[in-house]
């Protein structure tokens, strides 16, 4: 389990996370590895944040140019008339 963990940890779409069940504790002398992969995951997920955010900032600045503009013409046309 913590090789899948692992391997996820690094690819770009990893699959949806399933919680194990039955492994119960972990054997002591995988609790460093297990530490080395929660810190790849804070560190993603701090990452995934910053993106987050300037993607944010992003869309906001483009609301923000779409709302100064007029429109220049009629977008629909009632040919029914």
């Amino acid at each position: 389990m913590l090789t899948s963990l692992e391997q996820a940890a690094v690819v770009d779409d990893p699959a949806p996370w399933r919680e194990p069940t039955g492994l119960g504790r972990i054997p002591r002398v995988l609790v460093g590895r297990a530490s080395r992969l929660l810190a790849a995951q804070r560190d993603r997920i701090a990452v995934l944040e910053q993106e987050r955010r300037a993607t944010l900032d992003h869309l906001g600045a483009l609301r923000q140019v779409d709302a100064t503009r007029e429109p220049q013409r009629s977008v629909y046309l009632d040919a029914s008339a």
